[in-house]
């Protein structure tokens, strides 16, 4: 059984080429795959729906958009999964996590992941986070 197949996510990424590939790497694993490309269209969307899983660029509009949309997605939603992705290491050498207690206090993220994933990670992730 395929915990993934027609599990909801939601994909916010301001990255095109980010949430092409992304879209059709979910919709590779049988995921519905809601993509908006700004923090404002993931906070309207979770304002009304519920998705089984969020997947967030940290940098957007805000350089703390992902940090905000998972505290937002964490406050209406807390059973539902968020993963925080980014390229900020590379771009700043800044290091982020959710390892230690003090991380998880601010972080409201169950993952942070680097961006340049192997799908084969990502999946693996997605799966241990869905699975009850």
């Amino acid at each position: 059984m395929d915990i993934l197949k027609n599990k909801t996510v939601l994909l916010a990424d301001d990255d095109l080429d980010m949430i092409t590939q992304l879209t059709i790497l979910l919709k590779g694993f049988g995921m519905n795959v809601v993509a908006v490309e700004s923090q404002k269209e993931a906070e309207e969307f979770i304002e009304t729906k519920k998705p089984d899983i969020a997947i967030y660029d940290l940098m957007m509009e805000n350089l703390d958009s992902g940090f905000i949309l998972s505290y937002k997605t964490k406050k209406k939603y807390p059973d539902v999964p968020v993963i925080i992705v980014t390229a900020v290491t590379s771009d700043t050498g800044m290091m982020f996590g959710v390892d230690t207690a003090e991380e998880k206090s601010w972080i409201k993220a169950d993952l942070y992941l680097e961006k340049g994933l192997r799908p084969e990670q990502l999946k693996l992730e997605m799966t241990r986070l869905l699975t009850p």
